[in-house]
């Protein structure tokens, strides 16, 4: 087997990882069995979801089997990790819809083919009949609640409030864990580094139930260079769904990262070879943005797919360059051409409301067509719809075409 933990390690991949001899020498002698949790809380995954496939993808490609497992029955309590407040009830109906998109995006990360093919299970087959008598007696005697309290998933909570239903999470999870090592023998367990109380919880359910083949491994939150998670922009989320996040939108927030995060980009979201990567982030001054340009498209290409990637880039260039296709910038159709810049603003969702749209054309952040523009009260009309349409932009970066219905 390849020594894939290694390669991990020098991708910048690994946080934590529990008895790293044993892992690794698990992992170099056979084909193991590993699995990634994802609760189904929309209908679509994001950035934050986007290091855990990649490193599921790796260690597949290594020769070792992913479990990809669907959240169906957590996702009805909540992790509380990393949360200040409890998280919103949904019903199954919408839990059950939200698994099936995200399995149709999993699959662009993992193979469901071959001879250590992924599978995709949902823990709801399992968690939603327990008995609570009974999995109190035989689950719940093995957790001790003042190390429970002790874990950074559960302290952060404890000055603004944690439920008993929250608390369960934890004993969810490890039992999950337990479920599938026996009855798929998967020995590892992945996810980010804010997963580390619950997957260590798994880990050692394990061993006090008799086996001593469980492991765990975290992987690094994706974060900017002031340490805040990567991902989340002024409309929200980065999502891996087209409809919620354009794959114009998405090609150019990782356009626009910083120079320091170049080689974090390269090294944990792309496949590009160590010596690319190590050549791209090795560029200075004006040349990094040519690295930043390679970046966005390697990752919109491989969330979107070469097409829109070669789309996204053409639209940019178009933009920022004078040269490319303006056909697929982020679009909103308009019947009439006689709208308000305020309320072209909001259709444009560059700002969420009024008061915000005044205030970025009163501070000079608004331009209409390349001319900035100062006047709350201007009203669009036919002259700004040149070849039927307008483009609005916000700053130096946020573009929106604004085109007429014909």
């Amino acid at each position: 087997m390849a020594d894939v933990l290694t390669e991990l390690e020098k991708r910048g991949y690994i946080e934590q990882l529990t008895d790293e001899k044993g892992l690794r020498e698990i992992l170099n002698k056979e084909s193991t069995r590993f699995y990634i949790g994802i609760d189904p809380t929309a209908d679509s995954l994001h950035i934050g979801h986007f290091v855990a496939l990649m490193v599921a993808s790796k260690l597949q490609k290594a020769g070792h089997k992913p479990i990809i497992l669907m959240g169906g029955g957590t996702a009805s309590i909540g992790d509380p990790s990393g949360k200040t407040d409890m998280r919103k009830m949904m019903t199954r109906e919408t839990i059950d819809n939200n698994v099936a998109c995200i399995k149709k995006q999993a699959e662009r990360f993992v193979s469901f083919e071959g001879e250590n093919a992924a599978i995709i299970v949902n823990n709801a087959d399992w968690l939603l009949n327990l008995n609570y008598i009974d999995f109190m007696r035989d689950i719940g005697t093995l957790f001790s609640v003042n190390r429970m309290l002790a874990a950074e998933c559960y302290k952060a909570r404890l000055d603004t409030g944690l439920t008993f239903f929250e608390m369960g999470y934890m004993l969810m999870q490890s039992y999950d864990f337990l479920y599938l090592h026996d009855k798929y023998d998967c020995k590892l367990q992945i996810g980010g580094n804010d997963q580390w109380s619950n997957i260590i919880g798994g880990v050692e359910l394990i061993r006090k139930v008799g086996a001593n083949d469980s492991y765990g491994l975290t992987f690094k939150l994706l974060t900017t260079a002031e340490g805040k998670k990567m991902g989340k922009t002024e409309k929200g989320a980065l999502w891996l769904n087209p409809d919620r996040t354009s794959p114009y939108e998405f090609y150019q927030y990782w356009r626009n990262i910083g120079d320091t995060e170049v080689r974090k980009v390269l090294s944990m979201l792309t496949f590009l070879p160590d010596e690319e990567v190590d050549r791209l982030s090795n560029l200075k001054d004006e040349q990094i943005n040519e690295a930043k340009k390679v970046a966005a498209f390697e990752i919109t290409k491989l969330i979107h797919g070469e097409e829109e990637a070669i789309k996204a880039e053409e639209t940019a260039k178009a933009l920022f360059e004078g040269s490319g296709n303006l056909e697929n910038m982020p679009t909103t159709k308009v019947e009439s051409t006689d709208i308000s810049l305020v309320d072209s603003i909001i259709l444009a969702k560059i700002a969420p409301s009024k008061g915000q749209a005044k205030t970025l054309i009163e501070q000079g952040g608004i331009s209409l067509n390349d001319e900035k523009m100062t006047d709350i009260s201007y009203m669009l009309s036919e002259k700004d719809f040149k070849d039927g349409y307008a483009i609005l932009r916000k700053g130096k970066k946020i573009y929106h075409k604004l085109e007429k219905i014909m």
